[in-house]
């Protein structure tokens, strides 16, 4: 049986969902909630020697759309493991093109360009709105980014009647044929007509010769409609914003759903659910005031953007962003840590010597590649693997794939099995551990992959992916159970607080 306050977790998720339209939006909502219960940001342009400190909780950001955050143990040094959570805050989704100013007939319409590989059949007849970054010039003279929520429906992309064309199968050509609708050319010319009188009445001041710019200005490139709306939400004149990053979304929220509220009815369940439980496990397992004293590891998530396509770049998981975090926390200056070498679990032969520090913490850390996995879809029974069928509220799945599409091995499900046995003892003595599942997919279908085989190469530290199990994966309005989610967190802040220890216990050179 779930436990009770299941329902209560899963309903603080649909918040988070809901306030996160774009990787920006769940990078400020896990600021937010890691803010909330002491973590200090820290800059990358900063030294962290006189920052950084035993107990001490921390996070940073890069782009504004991916976010580490991490604790240290009271008894940890450099050379000691890390434990590590990786997710990833991107999903597919429609960015508005450069260039998005588009009509026909009589219809206004805007270039849109996919992002990631999406089923973008279930994004026709939505009602979208739009969110994202925009860079605003300041009185100043200096530009900085701010978060725009369109918070709704201006967008909608419309299907063909079916009268109209009879296909068996629903197809259409996403670079002509996935536009959205914005407006009618006619109610545009009337709001424009009435906004000329206005400023003739003003004695004309928006008559003045305008400054050169390098691109055509954003009012040609876009309709001016939409940059007037983004400018609005973003509280400043249309003539300050100097470009933007904006996408669409779904505006209908996230929600339980099912006969008994089993489910839940959402977007982008890939991968802000990870997300989410990754943030909360930290959280959680560092709730007790005294949850570091006997620490010496450091606990860490990674939340990275542009996931959905490689994550080749700056603010990917293939980036050096994770290495360098880690070695430099791997050098700071052993005078920061307590000295009583007769409390430390690890061996250091010179404790003043930090010159192979980050090989010695990658060689004991564990990474958790906490993706999505998929759910049996009872409809489509037949594309699965017989014996390895996932099913929604019985756990997360830990992902397994011969040919290293996932980074799952042996050491790794001895050590999930014990962390998940444990989660009895974190949070209730009478409640169960968390239940787990596994999944292989069919010899004859392709696999998906993760972050995991890419940190795993990157870091060479040992690695397991798993995720809860959804349907619906890359739809516009994705399916995910509502029990998952607080067996997730469970099970990651389980991790955390057991982690030093169970990494002893478990031989492998």
């Amino acid at each position: 049986m779930a436990p009770a306050n299941s329902k209560a977790v899963a309903t603080d998720f649909l918040s988070f969902v809901n306030a996160s339209p774009t990787p920006f939006h769940a990078v400020k909502s896990v600021k937010e909630r890691l803010s909330a219960v002491g973590f200090q940001e820290v800059k990358e342009k900063q030294s962290w020697s006189s920052i950084c400190a035993p107990g001490g909780k921390y996070y940073l950001t890069r782009n504004g759309s991916t976010i580490v955050a991490f604790t240290i143990g009271k008894k940890w040094k450099p050379g000691n493991p890390i434990s590590m959570i990786g997710a990833h805050t991107d999903s597919p989704c429609l960015r508005i093109k450069p260039v998005s100013k588009k009509q026909g007939d009589g219809f206004l319409q805007v270039g849109v360009e996919t992002y990631g590989g999406g089923l973008w059949h279930t994004w026709f007849d939505r009602d979208l709105g739009i969110a994202g970054r925009v860079m605003v010039r300041g009185p100043d003279g200096n530009v900085a980014q701010k978060l725009v929520h369109i918070d709704k429906p201006i967008l909608r992309i419309p299907t063909l009647a079916i009268h109209l064309d009879r296909q068996e199968t629903f197809s259409f050509n996403k670079e002509t044929q996935l536009f959205p609708i914005a407006g009618l050319v006619a109610a545009e010319l009337k709001r424009q007509d009435e906004k000329k009188g206005q400023v003739a009445n003003d004695g004309g001041k928006e008559e003045q010769t305008k400054p050169f710019t390098p691109l055509k200005a954003l009012t040609t490139r876009h309709h001016p409609r939409i940059v007037e709306i983004i400018a609005s939400e973003a509280g400043v004149a249309p003539e300050d914003v100097v470009d933007f990053e904006v996408v669409l979304y779904d505006t209908q929220k996230a929600c339980l759903g099912g006969l008994n509220e089993e489910f839940i009815f959402s977007a982008r369940l890939d991968n802000l659910n990870s997300t989410y439980c990754a943030t909360q496990g930290l959280i959680q397992s560092v709730e007790e005031t005294s949850a570091l004293d006997d620490e010496s590891s450091i606990r860490l998530i990674a939340c990275f953007d542009h996931e959905e396509i490689g994550s080749m770049t700056a603010q990917g998981a293939f980036s050096t962003m994770l290495p360098a975090i880690i070695r430099r926390l791997s050098v700071l200056p052993s005078s920061s840590f307590v000295d009583d070498r007769s409390e430390q679990s690890y061996d250091h032969a010179d404790e003043t010597d930090t010159s192979t520090a980050y090989e010695q913490t990658l060689s004991s850390s564990f990474l958790l590649s906490a993706d999505m996995a998929h759910s049996v879809n009872p409809n489509y029974g037949a594309k699965y693997e017989s014996d390895h069928r996932p099913e929604m509220n019985q756990g997360p799945v830990i992902k397994i794939n011969a040919n290293a599409r996932y980074a799952t091995n042996s050491p790794g499900l001895v050590l999930i099995q014990e962390v998940a046995r444990q989660a009895s003892k974190v949070f209730d003595s009478d409640a169960e551990g968390v239940p787990l599942q596994l999944f292989v997919v069919r010899n004859d279908s392709s696999c998906g992959s993760t972050i995991g085989p890419m940190l795993s190469a990157h870091l060479g530290a040992r690695t397991l992916d798993l995720g809860n199990p959804q349907l619906s994966m890359h739809s516009c309005r994705e399916t995910g159970g509502a029990d998952d989610v607080h067996h997730a967190i469970r099970l990651f802040s389980s991790f955390f607080q057991h982690y030093s220890r169970l990494e002893k216990t478990i031989l492998v050179d």
